[in-house]
C-alpha cells in the first residue's frame, strides 16, 4: 500500500492466544501503532505453547511493538498508565475482571482519558453467561457448529480457531465504527466482543433453515443430495478432488469435458431435478471417468468448463500454493534461523496486498523505545531494567 490507513492511531494490546491478538494484527497491519503489553520476564505465554498452539504466536503477532513490563509493581503500572493516556485504543482479552483488578478498566481509563476506545474481547457479551470462561471449542459445542461438522452422535470443532479469528476481527468492526463516532463526538466509548454469540452469528443460516421448514438439521458431514454434482472423487495419483456441477448452464459443458456424451443426451436428465434425483448412478459413472485422471489433469478440464473445483489439501500445501504465492498472498514472519511464512490478511487495496512492516518482535524488544517517547530517560530505564520492573533483549539495551 502506498499508506497505511489506521497510521495515526495508537493501540495498546493486552491479549494472548489467538482472540485480542487477532483482532491486534488486523489493526496493525492496517498501520496502527501496535504495541503488545507482555509480562516479564517471559512474555505472553502463547509464545511456548505447543502441539496445534504452536502456530498462534508466530500467525498472529506481526507488525507489532513489544513492551515487557511488570504490572504487579507500582512503577510497572505507572508506566503503562502513561502510555494509555496517550492511547487512542486498547484491546484486551483476559478473564473477566482480571483487568479492572489491575487498575486497567475501562472506567479507571477512561476518567484520564476520555477519547479512548476500550474493547474487551470475551467469552460471553452481556447476560447470564457473561461471568464464565470460554474457548473456541466451548462455544463450538455450545452454539451448534460442532453438531453441523461433525457426524451424527459425533460433534468435531472446526479445524481452525473459527470463532477466536472472526471474534477479532468483529472487535476490528466496532473498534473502527467507534473511533469514527468518536471523530463525531469527542468521546471513546466500551466496546465488547463475544466469542459464544460470534459463534451463533455462523449458525444463523441453521437457525433460520430451522425456523423456515421446522424441519431437525441435519449436520453437513451428511452427504445431502441438492445438487447434481457436489463430491470428492479419487484420482489416479493417489489423491482426491471436489467437483461441482451446480447449475443448468454447467451441466452441458462439464459433460463435453469429461467425455460423458451418454450423460448428457440422456433425456431422463433433461433438467435440474432429474440430474438430483439420478445421482445413484451418474456419481459411479462420473468417478470412473475421473479416476484413471490425475489431479491435473482434472483441474484443467473443470477450468476449461468453468465449473468449481478443490484438490484436497493440506495447511502445509499453501506454502506452496501458486495463487496465494504470487502476489504477497504468504508473508515471511519469521528470522533466518527460525523462517516462518504465515498467510496476509485477505485484502487488496489497489490491487496491493498488506505486508510486513515489523516482524515478531522479541520479548521486550521495544521496551526502551516506548519507555523513551513517555519521557523516561536513560538513568531511569536502567533502574528500571535492573530492578526487572521493565524488560529488554540485550541487543536492545547495547548502544
Amino acid at each position: 500500500m502506498k499508506s497505511s490507513p489506521l497510521a495515526a492511531y495508537r493501540v495498546v494490546e493486552f491479549s494472548h492466544m489467538v482472540m485480542g491478538p487477532a483482532c491486534g494484527l488486523i489493526l496493525a497491519d492496517l498501520g496502527a501503532d501496535v504495541i503488545k503489553v507482555e509480562p516479564t520476564p517471559a512474555g505472553d505465554n502463547t509464545r511456548r505453547l505447543t502441539g496445534s498452539g504452536t502456530g498462534m504466536f508466530p500467525a498472529f503477532n506481526r507488525n507489532k511493538r513489544s513492551l515487557a513490563v511488570d504490572l504487579k509493581q507500582p512503577e510497572g503500572l505507572a508506566l503503562v498508565a502513561k502510555l494509555v493516556a496517550r492511547a487512542d485504543v486498547v484491546i484486551e482479552n483476559f478473564r473477566p475482571g482480571a483487568m479492572e483488578k489491575l487498575g486497567l478498566g475501562f472506567e479507571t481509563l477512561a476518567a484520564s482519558n476520555p477519547k479512548l476506545v476500550y474493547c474487551s474481547l470475551k467469552g460471553f457479551l452481556s447476560g447470564p453467561y457473561e461471568h464464565r470462561t470460554a474457548l473456541d471449542e466451548v462455544v463450538q459445542l455450545m452454539g451448534g457448529l460442532a453438531y453441523m461438522t461433525g457426524p451424527p452422535g459425533n460433534p468435531l470443532r472446526a479445524g481452525s480457531s473459527v470463532n477466536d479469528i472472526m471474534g477479532g476481527m468483529f472487535a476490528v468492526i466496532g473498534i473502527m465504527a467507534a473511533l469514527e463516532e468518536r471523530r463525531l463526538t469527542g468521546r471513546g466509548q466500551y466496546v465488547k466482543s463475544g466469542l459464544f454469540e460470534n459463534c451463533a452469528f455462523l449458525m444463523g443460516q441453521h437457525v433460520a433453515e430451522y425456523c423456515v421448514t421446522g424441519k431437525p438439521l441435519i449436520p453437513m458431514s451428511v452427504p445431502q443430495d441438492f445438487f447434481p454434482v457436489y463430491d470428492r472423487f479419487d484420482t489416479r495419483d493417489g489423491k482426491q478432488i471436489f467437483v461441482s456441477v451446480v447449475s443448468d448452464s454447467q451441466w452441458g459443458p462439464f459433460c463435453d469435458a469429461f467425455g460423458l456424451a451418454d450423460l448428457k443426451n440422456d433425456r431422463t436428465l433433461v433438467d435440474y431435478a432429474s440430474r438430483v434425483s439420478a445421482r445413484s448412478r451418474t456419481i459411479p459413472r462420473i468417478a470412473t471417468v475421473i479416476a484413471p485422471m490425475s489431479v491435473d489433469e482434472v483441474t484443467k478440464l473443470c477450468n476449461a468448463c468453468g465449473v468449481a473445483y478443490a484438490p484436497i489439501s493440506k495447511p502445509e500445501d499453501l506454502l506452496q500454493d501458486p495463487h496465494l504465492t504470487h502476489a504477497d498472498g504468504m508473508l515471511d514472519v519469521g528470522s533466518s534461523a527460525r523462517p516462518v511464512r504465515v498467510p496476509a490478511l485477505p485484502l487488496e487495496f489497489d490491487g496491493n496486498r498488506l505486508g510486513v512492516t515489523r516482524a515478531l518482535p522479541a520479548v521486550g524488544e521495544h521496551s526502551r523505545e516506548i519507555a523513551a517517547s513517555l519521557g523516561y530517560g536513560e538513568d531511569e530505564m536502567a533502574r528500571l531494567l535492573l530492578a526487572g520492573i521493565l524488560l529488554a533483549p540485550v541487543e536492545a539495551i547495547s548502544p
